[in-house]
């Protein structure tokens, strides 16, 4: 795979798997919405502050974020590490129609918060091969990329 085919495997996928360590150490995972991206390296996630994930994250920031196409039997995993912001800023950008059913006080709600993945390397799938991405194919790749919300319509 390409890494523009890898990029539009990611725009398209509208919830990935984020993988953490819970507060004994073992590893679990959680789907979560995730259509905000910075190239491939920049991912960003809304969820519940009170969740799981999120208190772990506030403790070991390492992570993996894996999204796919179960239809084509492709996917990518990126390893990397987890921001958790909790300021008006992120959360008032990726603030959608609808979110107001999961955090009924709107943006200032104390229960949201927004992850930030940013990506150190990652490894692909697809029926004609496999391959790794290292960090200097992603910061080339990254280079001018911003933050932009590929949510399908």
């Amino acid at each position: 795979m390409t890494l523009n085919e890898i990029d539009n495997l990611v725009k398209n996928s509208e919830v990935a798997s984020i993988g953490f360590l819970d507060k004994d150490g073992n590893p679990s995972i959680r789907r979560v919405f995730s259509t905000w991206h910075k190239g491939l390296g920049g991912h960003l996630i809304s969820t519940n502050t009170s969740s799981l994930h999120v208190q772990a994250f506030l403790k070991n920031n390492k992570a993996c974020l894996y999204f796919d196409n179960c239809q084509t039997f492709q996917g990518v995993c990126f390893t990397g590490t987890v921001i958790v912001h909790f300021d008006h800023e992120y959360k008032a950008m990726i603030w959608s129609a609808g979110d107001e059913n999961y955090y009924p006080n709107g943006v200032a709600d104390e229960d949201y918060c927004v992850l930030e993945f940013q990506a150190d390397h990652g490894r692909y799938y697809r029926y004609d091969g496999i391959g790794d991405i290292s960090s200097k194919e992603l910061e080339e790749y990254d280079k001018k990329a911003e933050f932009v919300n590929y949510k399908k319509k």
